[in-house]
């Protein structure tokens, strides 16, 4: 790894030549005369067309969105959802911004909505900038191109997942053209579901099946990274046989096991990470994920911490009782040691284990989701389910999934509104609680600035 991020440094120079030519506020405001010069400079070889690509897993880790703080999808997702509990009161704009996550009472003008949403168009127009200076490069080799291109798709494919599921419909931003972008409308989130599945498709054809290209650490999207997301879009949009399909390919690569110790879950090239954010934990560095350890951004909700059956090897290893008797969690132990022991974990074997426990109880196949549903069980401690009816058993993987997935990723979030869970489950917990939250707001900022957008909020807003 030292040799592989050696060659990183020596062109950082150019990543920032990358970054500065083709960073944006947001997605409608793009200076193309910057852009073709990246184009011109960047992609007339492999060496620097890979650190362009490089460019991109960095900023997916070090933005915002990904980053584990309290500006990430991880925390404000489990404050929208029934996992979090935030310690910002009063008045002020963070606070106040704060509170309107876990209230589920956001407004357009919220900052940290907008934060989400400029991260995540920000990727996109990279990848869609990689991918265009690829096509038209002269001086890339085919395989460096396939394999580039590959990656950028993956990336644009995760970004946009991660869209269709905090807004709904969202504008399909495909390139980079400046005019385009800036009257660009909401595509049908069926349209985008198909435009990610053939991003991964296409993806999966061409990246190799192990992690060499990553100087062997699991930091870049392979096959298996391609089909843990191809899973996981498959179910959510239930097509339940290619779901099963997808998740058991990643299941039966020898690279992955499901670790008997929860405290190897989160380590750096664990067996159970399929991929993770490096981070070289230098000191001015933001902590991956030092939410889950900082007791004062929050702590969990009662209602989380009593789902955890007796005798839970997660709650006592993934959750710490503080002196106030909250509980905070502690999935990432080790966050300010240099060198890392941890990386955060973007997927990890355990979800592809009850994506298809979910699939094929769906489909009637009982006893193979029983099956899934007790190796995750059986890892934590816990006795085979008792479950034994399509209806328990779909609750007892929505159960498992909360005490497995907890503060990781906008699982929670996401599965309570992709159930149709999310009425039942938040109205008794949110005096405020409205149908319509479970979709944030488009950022007022972005309605005002882009005429595609202009009266298209999302309904009650």
């Amino acid at each position: 790894m030292k040799k592989f991020i050696h060659g990183l440094t020596k062109r950082y120079t150019l990543l920032l030549l990358v970054t500065t030519f083709t960073a944006c506020e947001d997605f409608v405001t793009i200076d193309p005369p910057r852009t073709a010069l990246v184009k011109t400079t960047v992609f007339d070889q492999d060496d620097t067309a890979e650190a362009a690509l490089l460019d991109l897993y960095f900023q997916l880790r070090n933005l915002g969105f990904a980053s584990g703080t309290n500006l990430s999808v991880s925390y404000l997702a489990s404050l929208s959802s029934d996992e979090q509990i935030s310690y910002y009161v009063g008045p002020g704009t963070g606070p106040e911004e704060f509170s309107q996550f876990n209230q589920n009472t956001l407004l357009p003008a919220n900052s940290f909505v907008f934060r989400l949403w400029a991260d995540l168009y920000s990727c996109i127009y990279k990848a869609n900038a990689v991918l265009e200076g690829i096509s038209s490069s002269t001086g890339m080799s085919e395989d460096k191109k396939k394999l580039l291109t590959a990656e950028a798709k993956f990336i644009r494919a995760f970004c946009n997942f991660y869209l269709v599921n905090l807004w709904g419909d969202v504008p399909h931003a495909i390139s980079t053209n400046y005019q385009v972008n800036a009257s660009i409308t909401r595509t049908n989130t069926t349209v985008m579901y198909q435009q990610i599945l053939s991003d991964l498709t296409e993806a999966k054809s061409a990246l190799p099946d192990d992690y060499a290209h990553a100087g062997n650490e699991r930091i870049r999207a392979n096959k298996s990274v391609t089909n843990a997301l191809l899973a996981r879009a498959y179910l959510y949009t239930n097509d339940w046989q290619q779901a099963i399909t997808a998740s058991t390919e990643v299941i039966n690569t020898s690279l992955f096991e499901l670790l008997p110790n929860l405290n190897g879950v989160f380590l750096v090239n664990s067996k159970e990470a399929i991929l993770q954010w490096w981070s070289n934990k230098r000191a001015n560095e933001r902590d991956t994920f030092r939410f889950l350890n900082t007791p004062s951004n929050g702590a969990l909700r009662p209602e989380l911490v009593a789902a955890f059956e007796t005798g839970d090897n997660r709650k006592t290893v993934w959750t710490s009782l503080r002196p106030t008797g909250l509980y905070s969690t502690q999935k990432y132990i080790s966050i300010t040691s240099n060198p890392p022991t941890e990386y955060s974990t973007v997927f990890r074997l355990a979800e592809q284990f009850l994506i298809r426990a979910e699939a094929h109880t769906q489909l009637g196949d009982l006893p193979g989701a029983q099956a899934d549903l007790n190796k995750i069980r059986n890892r934590a401690g816990l006795a085979n389910t008792t479950a034994s009816t399509k209806a328990d058993l779909l609750l007892a993987i929505e159960k498992e999934r909360r005490v497995e997935f907890f503060n990781e990723w906008g699982h929670r979030w996401f599965d309570l509104k992709r159930t149709g869970r999310a009425e039942a489950v938040l109205t008794p917990l949110k005096p405020q609680w409205k149908s319509t939250a479970q979709r944030y707001p488009i950022p007022e900022s972005e309605i005002n600035n882009n005429i595609g957008l202009q009266n298209a909020q999302n309904q009650g807003y």
